[in-house]
This record gives C-alpha cells, structure tokens and sequence, in this order.
C-alpha cells in the first residue's frame, strides 16, 4: 500500500494520548503489561514513564512527539508490515516512526520476546 500526503498528515495531527490507550488494551489483553509497554516505548523513544505522561496530559501530536523523541539507533532494524504498510519502504519520516512503535506495540502483544522487540545485539 502507498502511503498518501493525506495520510501522513492524520498522522501529524493525531494525539499520542489519542492512540495511547488502544496500546494499553491491546498489551494488557494479550496479558504484557504497562511497564512492558513503557519500556518499548523507552527504547525506541528515550520517553521514561514521567515524560510519557506528560505527553499523554499535554495531548502532543505525533508530530511532536516524535520531534521530541531521541530515536534509537536501532530503530531503522524494525521491519515488517503493520496496517497494510511495509515498513521500511514508507519514505515520511514521521509517518515511519510511528508505525515503528506500532510495530513494536504488535509484536509486545503477540508475545514475542523483549530482547527480540528491542532489537538487541548479539553478544
């Protein structure tokens, strides 16, 4: 699927706090955790639990919260398709980077392992 100008506009002006809690619904059903969710976003974000709330209270868009963010340096390694998109061929950035923490709220709630989501090197 082709990602459209309109398309990553909505997702510009979308409210993380909007979305936050269909992430919340989709973990916990899958029994992971708040904490777990917390720590995807940490790692792809640099977001702690103090700055998530304050972005949930303070109703950021995407837009800002991602301008806000210190993106891992792993985070090009998130791959796959998530809402029809492939990944890594969506050339907005913004519109990349969320679907980035979609992903890694998916695979939290197919039960994938948390060192397999966060992309951690081999030793």
């Amino acid at each position: 699927m082709k990602v459209t100008a309109e398309h990553n506009e909505r997702i510009a002006n979308m409210t993380f706090a909007s979305v936050y809690p269909h992430y919340v619904t989709k973990v916990e059903k899958k029994d992971r955790t708040i904490e777990e969710l917390h720590q995807v976003i940490e790692w792809l974000t640099g977001f702690n639990n103090t700055k998530i709330q304050e972005l949930i209270t303070d109703k950021v868009t995407f837009k800002t919260f991602f301008e806000q963010a210190k993106l891992h340096p792993n985070a090009h390694l998130i791959k796959g398709v998530i809402c029809g998109y492939r990944i890594e061929e969506i050339d907005n950035d913004l519109t990349q980077q969320t679907r980035y923490l979609d992903k890694l709220v998916d695979e939290l709630a197919k039960g994938r392992k948390m060192e397999k989501i966060l992309r951690e090197e081999k030793k």
